[in-house]
């Protein structure tokens, strides 16, 4: 069984910086395809980053450049670092791990006002 949990979410003004942490408890993080997604109010779950186990990398579109995603094998843990905020980025941001199996953590929420 694989247990998911975020956690840096937080309110921050137009143009600040969250780091986001999620920490897997189970087997073989180092084996688990790894992503990112948010979810705004009404709108459905998107993915906003993707890190391979062997550490190919994918961003969204809306935030190439801005956002950079990490993992740490050592510490089971994988990041989102959040740079240049903008209010469209709002949302619930919510840590997936994918193996044979998906599991979703609980989500965090990211409120970025104008």
């Amino acid at each position: 069984q694989v247990r998911l949990v975020e956690s840096g979410g937080g309110l921050v003004q137009a143009g600040g910086s969250l780091k986001l942490s999620c920490v897997f408890s189970g087997i073989k993080f180092s084996l688990n395809d790894m992503a990112w997604y948010r979810q705004a109010p009404g709108n459905e779950r998107d993915v906003v980053a993707r890190i391979s186990p062997g550490g190919t990398i994918y961003y969204s579109d809306s935030v190439e450049g801005r956002f950079t995603i990490s993992r740490d094998n050592g510490k089971s843990t994988v990041y989102l670092q959040m740079n240049d905020l903008k209010p469209d980025d709002t949302g619930v941001y919510y840590c997936s791990a994918r193996r044979s199996v998906l599991y979703w953590g609980q989500g965090t929420q990211v409120t970025v006002s104008s």
